[in-house]
């Protein structure tokens, strides 16, 4: 198979010829195409190859849909990244939008005095109509200290505050702090629609999820030889509260962790899961699609 995209199965994608290189920090191969479109619900396309122009934006899209990828959320995590977020949408149809402060950055923003502006501007840019997310926001206790969780959770709660009031779905980032992030959400009360993007928790995360109906976004971590709590987790995660995701350019999916991610290679993900899950892939496709607009609404 090839197209316009110069997209060939086995080969890196013509979109991102120009940035490998033979240090073997190159793009992976081009998976064979999903039997099922379906939605990358977490990506930094302010990170991918061209991110300055429309064309680069472009170019990364049609890599993925030529794989069975047919759209994407781009997430900001700062003000520069989710200013940019907002000005794709606007050139890119294929992409919804999800915009927020960092969790490792709002300790830093905190100590400058910049934190609730920088919230304030958050809140704006979410008003615009293709941003159907806030986040990724949420705790990280693995890169900030003790000194920074007060000022972590500050900003985790504001987050949450303008996800219920504007209607919009929360990406989280939880890394080292489940039990804090499950404690924060149930005494703020959590959005209609929260998604731990890059689910990082166990059997007995995925359990409280079920129970609160929470959303868990699986990426290539899933795939990694050390993840046996991920699978765990993705073997008793309700099917209904499934989604996948890349984080591009991180968390390349095995065998080829280490090198970028991005949108197109959403198919090895998938596939893994099903495999997991002794699931047809075409029917997890399908359950994935629908999760993914339950949770964001359409594309269209």
């Amino acid at each position: 198979m090839c197209n316009d995209s110069g997209y060939v199965p086995g080969e890196i994608p013509a979109a991102y010829l120009d940035f490998a290189s033979d240090t073997g920090k190159s793009y992976p191969p081009a998976p064979e195409p999903l039997p099922v479109p379906v939605i990358d619900n977490h990506t930094h396309l302010d990170f991918a190859p061209g991110k300055a122009g429309t064309a680069g934006v472009r170019a990364a899209m049609d890599a993925a849909g030529a794989a069975g990828v047919r759209a994407a959320v781009q997430v900001g995590t700062d003000l520069e990244s989710s200013r940019f977020t907002v000005r794709v949408l606007d050139e890119e149809p294929r992409l919804l939008g999800a915009v927020a402060i960092h969790p490792n950055d709002a300790p830093v923003l905190a100590a400058e005095g910049t934190l609730d502006a920088a919230l304030e501007e958050i809140e704006t840019l979410a008003g615009h109509p293709r941003v159907r997310g806030i986040g990724e926001t949420g705790l990280d206790y693995f890169r900030t200290g003790a000194d920074g969780v007060e000022r972590q959770q500050y900003s985790f709660r504001r987050h949450i505050d303008i996800a219920k009031r504007l209607g919009l779905a929360l990406q989280i980032h939880d890394r080292d702090a489940h039990e804090g992030v499950v404690r924060v959400l149930l005494e703020e009360g959590a959005p209609e629609n929260v998604v731990f993007h890059c689910f990082s928790g166990d059997a007995e995360l995925a359990r409280i999820c079920n129970e609160h109906g929470w959303n868990m976004s699986f990426a290539g971590t899933v795939t990694f030889k050390n993840a046996g709590n991920l699978r765990e987790a993705l073997a008793v995660a309700d099917r209904r509260l499934l989604l996948v995701e890349t984080d591009s350019p991180f968390l390349t999916p095995h065998p080829f962790r280490g090198r970028p991610n991005a949108s197109y290679m959403v198919p090895y993900t998938v596939r893994f899961m099903a495999a997991e899950l002794g699931a047809d892939v075409a029917e997890l496709g399908t359950e994935l699609v629908e999760n993914t607009v339950r949770v964001y609404g359409s594309w269209d």
